[in-house]
């Protein structure tokens, strides 16, 4: 009986890079989600992962490259399923779909992620809050994000036949404005509120934030058609 073949040591060395990988992100995903790009050190993350710093400068060559791979690694899959979600949804609307609809695929699809991926997807949300307000993070918006919202709107404007192309993106820049806000979790709505609305209740949030946005569409959109006519 021939003998099983050993594990190639490249392969092994593959799987503990992989995991070297794996921990080094997840610890600048925790730390930059707190104290941003500017409040980070290659030393730092290479402190929490217990690593010397001399590793990281190995895998990254500065700082921004890392803050771009920890970004890049869960943009990739937030935005294959939104984009899968908005297909989905069109393919079954029938050549009818809703406001309502489409922003329920692209919003339910993205909080699902935060309701269920646990801590490492909750700290992404808040690295990408902060991101979405500089400009260094804007262009990776740009980069990851431009199709599966571009998707979104075409969408959008099938719902909205009537609506002009502006009133569509100033809905959406209200709808990013509104997910930003979320992901933040910053827990001012809990002492606005006096503890009876949680920034961490995702759940509470995926129950109205579709609706509450559509019905602004509609209203910017009906005024303007309405001041046409």
């Amino acid at each position: 009986m021939p003998e099983t073949p050993k594990p190639r040591r490249a392969s092994k060395k593959a799987e503990q890079r992989a995991e070297s990988m794996e921990q080094i992100l997840d610890a600048a995903e925790h730390l930059f989600a707190r104290h941003g790009l500017y409040g980070v050190t290659l030393k730092d993350v290479a402190q929490r992962v217990g690593v010397h710093h001399t590793l990281l400068n190995y895998y990254f060559e500065d700082k921004k490259k890392l803050f771009d791979a920890v970004f890049a690694r869960r943009a990739a899959v937030t935005s294959e399923l939104r984009m899968k979600a908005l297909d989905e949804y069109e393919a079954s609307a029938g050549g009818k779909p809703t406001v309502e609809g489409a922003l329920h695929a692209f919003l339910d699809t993205d909080l699902d992620l935060y309701i269920q991926g646990g801590e490492g997807w909750k700290n992404y949300g808040a690295l990408s809050a902060q991101a979405a307000n500089t400009t260094e993070g804007a262009e990776l918006m740009d980069k990851h994000f431009d199709p599966v919202v571009l998707r979104l709107v075409e969408i959008l404007k099938k719902a909205l036949p009537d609506a002009s192309e502006e009133d569509i993106f100033w809905g959406y820049h209200f709808v990013t404005g509104a997910l930003m806000v979320t992901l933040g979790r910053t827990g001012r709505i809990d002492k606005l509120s006096g503890g009876l609305c949680q920034s961490e209740d995702f759940l509470a949030i995926k129950q109205r934030m579709a609706r509450f946005m559509a019905a602004g569409f509609l209203e910017i959109c009906e005024q303007r058609k309405a001041a046409r006519g």
